[in-house]
C-alpha cells in the first residue's frame, strides 16, 4: 500500500520519507504510533547499522580460536583449559555529551551485560575517552562527570577498571567519545547464546522495573547535535550499579542450571530491540503481555514501555515449567522477574495491553531486513609530504613541554578514581602498555588494552586505522602476551557527507589489511555515527580494544627496568618521521604532514621477536614507541622505575627527528648486560633491527649536551597538568 493513501504523521520519529514509505508496505497500511516507534528505533543507525554494514562485511572476523564473532552480544574467543574471554566494546557519546555522570555510568552497565548475558563473569572494565579542548568552557565539566560516572558505576559494581585512554582535541568540543569495554570469563561449554526457540516457551522480564527514562536513546545516538541538544536530556537513562551487581549474580546462579533456552540483554531500545532480535535469530514469533511488564511508573503506555531504555534488564526464553525455579533465584536477589510472554511460531510480534492488540508487527523486516545504504564517499586526499621542520629549542626543553601536554601527562587523576585491584587478579595496573589480569586461580592472563590516534586517522584514514589495530597489537606484545583478538567502536560524524562516509571506509580498509597481517580478528564491535555539532565532525576515531593472553603472569613486564646498569635496546627502525607528531602539535604549533607509515611485515617480524625475548626471561622492560617518540618512551621508563638514564640517539638524523618521531613497530627494551648481548644476537639472526642505545642509572635522563633533566623534574612536569586543569575547575566553583 502506498503511504499516499494515508495520513502521513508530522514526526517520523528519525525516518526518512522513503523508510516510512517502506514501513507501510511492510505493515499493507500506516503503522499506529507502537510500531511507527518500534521502526524508528530497530531502524535508527544506532541498531541497524545500515550506513556501516556493507563496510563491516569486509573486516576479518574467524580464526581457530574465535568461538563467537560479531552478531551476538558479545565476541568469544577460545583461551584453552576449557575457558573462554567474552568481550565488546561500545559508545555512549551523546548521552555522555548531554548528561555525562549518567551517561557515561550507563555506558559502563550496559556493556557489562552484553558480557554476563552470554555466560561470562566480568573481569575486567576499560574505556577510551575523548575530550574537546581544554580551554574550552565544557571540557572541565565533561571530564569530571564521565570520570565519575565510570569509577561510580565500576566501583560500585565491583569489576576492576584497568585501563584506557584519554586524549584532548577541539574537533570533539561538540561531541566528545566515551567508548566502553568488558571482558569477561566463562566456560566453554556454559556460552549463552540470543536466538529465541521453542514454541510455546515462557518469555521472561528479570531485573529493574520499567520507568520513562531513555525513551528514544537509540533514536537520539543516531542523529547529529546542535545548539538545542541539551534539550535531549530525558532521552539518557539512568543507571543502579548496585542492582547491576545483584543481575550479575542472580543471572550467573541461573546460568548453572539448564533453565534458560536464550538471553538478551535490553539496551539500546530496550524492549523492542531485544525481543525483536530474539525472535529475528530464532526464526520465530513473540507474543508480549505488556500489562505484566514491571513498572515503576503509573500510567505508562504501550510506546513508553516497548520503547523505555530503562537499565539493568535482561530478557529470557526459559524452559517449560522451569518457571518456579528461576522466580526463586530472582527473588532471592530481590530482584523483579515476570512471565511477560511466549514464543510463537508466526514470525510476528504481537503486543497486547489488558487483552488489546497494540501492535502487530514482522520481526523478519524489522530486525534483520532493516535499509542497507551503499553511501556515496569520497576518499579522503593523501597529506603531501612533510619536510624535515627546524628544530625549535633544546631537546630537554621540549621533552618536558611534552610530558606536560593534555595528550601525554600522567592519566593518574582518572585512574586512582577507579577501583583497579577489586576481585584480586590485576597483575599490570593502569600506567603501562597494556594491562594485565589473571586468569583466577590460575598462571594465566588476559593483557588488554584500548587505542587508537585519531590525528593519524583525520590525516590518512587507512594508515590511521592500520596503525589503531598495530598499537593494540604491539602493547599486548610489549608485556609478553599473544594478541589474539580485537573488538571495536567505530566513532565518526555524519555518514550523508561523502567525506565522511569516506573516512569510515579508509579505516576499515587500514583495519582489515592489519588484521589480516597480523592473524588477529575482529570479534565484536560498535559504529557510533552522526558524532558531530553543528556540521563539525569529530576527528575519525575507530577505537581497538585488544586482548591477549600468556599462559604465566610470573613471565610478563611492564615498562619499569629492575636496575641501575641495565642496557636499553631500541627495536625497530628510526626515520624520523614527524608528520603529525605530537612534536609537530605541542612544539612547533603545527598539525600537518603525513601519518608515520605503517609496515605491518615489520610489525609482525619485531613483535613477535620482543614477545619470544619477554617469555624467554631476557628483558626487566619493555615498552612500545608511539606518541612523542624514543625520547618520551625513555623518560616514562625513568618515571616508572625512579631511576634515571644515560643515551644516545639513533644516528643520521637530526636531533629533534631522532627523539620525537613517531615512526612504528619500535620497541625500548631493558636488560642486564648479559642477557643484553643475548638480545642484540638473537635480533641479527632474526634480522630484526636493534640498537642499543644507553643504560639505565643515575638521577637523571641524559641525551648528550641540550638534554639533562633530573626524574624529580621529569615527574613534576608529567604529573602536575591534569591534577591543575582539574583544581581550576574547583576553585570557579
Amino acid at each position: 500500500m502506498s503511504a499516499t493513501a494515508n495520513a502521513r504523521p508530522a514526526d517520523l520519529m528519525g525516518l526518512s520519507e522513503a523508510e516510512y514509505d517502506r514501513a507501510v508496505e511492510i505493515m499493507g497500511r500506516a503503522p499506529n504510533q507502537v510500531e511507527l516507534g518500534i521502526f524508528s528505533v530497530m531502524w535508527s543507525e544506532h541498531c541497524s547499522y545500515k550506513s556501516s554494514k556493507k563496510w563491516l562485511k569486509r573486516l576479518p572476523t574467524s580464526a581457530p580460536w574465535v568461538i563467537c564473532g560479531p552478531g551476538e552480544n558479545a565476541g568469544v574467543i577460545d583461551i584453552g583449559d576449557g575457558q573462554a574471554a567474552i568481550f565488546k566494546m561500545e559508545s555512549h557519546n551523546h548521552p555522555s555529551f548531554i548528561e555525562p555522570y549518567q551517561g557515561a555510568a550507563t555506558g559502563v552497565g550496559g556493556i557489562l551485560r552484553d558480557v554476563f548475558t552470554m555466560g561470562a563473569r566480568p573481569i575486567a572494565n576499560l574505556n577510551a575517552l575523548r575530550f574537546g579542548d581544554p580551554a574550552h568552557p565544557k571540557t572541565r565539566h565533561l571530564l569530571a562527570g564521565v570520570v565519575a560516572g565510570i569509577g561510580g558505576y565500576g566501583n560500585c559494581v565491583g569489576v576492576p577498571t584497568v585501563g584506557g585512554e584519554c586524549t584532548f582535541h577541539p574537533s570533539y568540543n561538540g561531541n566528545i567519545l566515551v567508548n566502553a569495554m568488558t571482558v569477561g570469563l566463562a566456560r566453554t561449554d556454559r556460552i549463552f547464546y540470543s536466538a529465541a526457540a521453542g514454541i510455546g516457551n515462557p518469555v521472561v522480564y528479570v531485573g529493574s522495573k520499567t520507568g520513562r527514562d531513555g525513551i528514544h536513546g537509540a533514536t537520539m545516538a543516531s542523529a547529529e547535535f546542535d545548539e538545542r541538544s541539551e534539550e535531549k536530556r530525558p532521552t539518557v537513562q539512568v543507571g543502579d550499579p548496585f542492582t547491576e551487581k545483584l543481575l550479575i549474580e542472580a543471572c550467573l546462579e541461573l546460568m548453572a542450571t539448564d533453565c534458560i533456552v536464550a538471553i538478551q540483554d535490553m539496551g539500546a531500545a530496550g524492549l523492542t530491540s531485544s525481543s525483536f532480535e530474539m525472535a529475528s535469530k530464532g526464526g520465530v514469533g513473540i507474543e508480549l503481555w505488556l500489562e505484566r511488564v514491571p513498572m515503576r511508573e503509573t500510567g505508562m503506555t504501550p510506546y513508553e514501555i516497548m520503547l523505555s531504555e530503562s537499565q539493568e534488564r535482561m530478557l529470557m526464553i526459559l524452559r517449560p515449567g522451569r518457571e518456579a525455579e528461576a522466580r526463586a533465584i530472582f527473588e532471592k536477589w530481590e530482584l523483579d522477574f515476570a512471565v511477560i510472554g511466549q514464543v510463537t511460531g508466526t514470525g510476528r510480534m504481537r503486543l497486547s495491553m489488558h487483552g488489546e492488540t497494540v501492535g502487530d508487527l514482522p520481526v523478519a523486516p524489522l530486525a534483520s531486513a532493516a535499509p542497507e545504504y551503499d553511501r556515496p564517499w569520497t576518499p579522503t586526499p593523501k597529506p603531501a609530504p612533510l619536510p624535515m621542520p627546524d628544530a625549535a629549542g633544546r631537546l630537554d626543553e621540549a621533552l618536558l613541554k611534552l610530558l606536560a601536554c593534555p595528550d601525554l601527562c600522567s592519566r593518574r587523576w582518572i585512574w586512582e578514581q577507579y577501583d583497579h585491584m577489586v576481585m584480586a587478579d590485576t597483575v599490570l595496573r593502569p600506567g603501562g602498555d597494556a594491562a594485565l589480569v589473571r586468569v583466577h586461580g590460575s598462571r594465566k592472563g588476559l593483557a588488554v588494552t584500548t587505542d587508537c590516534t585519531p590525528r593519524y586517522c583525520h590525516a590518512d584514514p587507512e594508515e590511521g586505522g592500520a596503525q589503531a589495530v598495530a598499537e593494540t597489537w604491539r602493547n599486548i606484545t610489549a608485556v609478553g602476551a599473544t594478541p589474539l583478538a580485537i573488538t571495536d567502536c567505530m566513532n565518526f560524524g555524519n555518514p550523508e557527507r561523502p567525506e565522511i562516509m569516506g573516512q569510515f571506509a579508509g579505516c576499515i580498509e587500514g583495519m582489515r589489511r592489519a588484521c589480516l597481517a597480523l592473524d588477529y580478528p575482529v570479534v565484536s564491535g560498535n559504529v557510533s555515527l552522526y558524532n558531530e555539532t553543528s556540521g563539525q565532525a569529530v576527528h575519525p576515531t575507530p577505537s581497538i580494544g585488544g586482548v591477549g593472553l600468556i599462559e604465566d603472569v610470573g613471565l610478563a613486564r611492564g615498562i619499569s627496568p629492575r636496575a641501575a646498569g641495565e642496557m636499553l635496546i631500541l627495536i625497530g627502525r628510526t626515520g624520523g618521521h614527524l608528520g603529525q607528531s605530537l612534536y609537530l602539535r605541542e612544539v612547533l604549533g603545527r598539525e600537518d604532514g603525513p601519518p608515520p607509515p605503517v609496515d605491518l611485515a615489520a610489525e609482525k617480524r619485531n613483535g613477535d621477536f620482543v614477545r619470544a625475548q619477554i617469555l624467554s626471561g631476557r628483558l626487566s622492560a619493555c615498552h612500545d614507541l608511539s606518541d612523542g617518540g624514543l625520547l618520551v618512551a625513555l623518560a616514562e621508563m625513568c618515571l616508572a622505575s625512579g631511576l634515571g638514564a644515560r643515551a644516545t640517539l639513533p644516528p643520521g638524523l637530526p636531533r629533534h627527528a631522532a627523539a620525537f618521531g613517531e615512526d612504528q613497530a619500535r620497541y625500548l627494551l631493558s636488560a642486564d648486560p648479559r642477557a643484553a648481548g643475548e638480545v642484540l644476537n638473537a635480533a641479527r639472526a632474526a634480522g630484526v633491527p636493534a640498537l642499543a642505545i644507553g643504560e639505565v642509572g643515575g638521577n637523571d635522563l641524559t641525551l648528550g649536551e641540550d638534554c639533562t633533566i633530573s626524574v624529580a623534574a621529569l615527574a613534576a612536569a608529567h604529573q602536575g597538568w591534569l591534577p591543575a586543569f582539574m583544581d581550576g575547575r574547583r576553585r570557579k566553583e
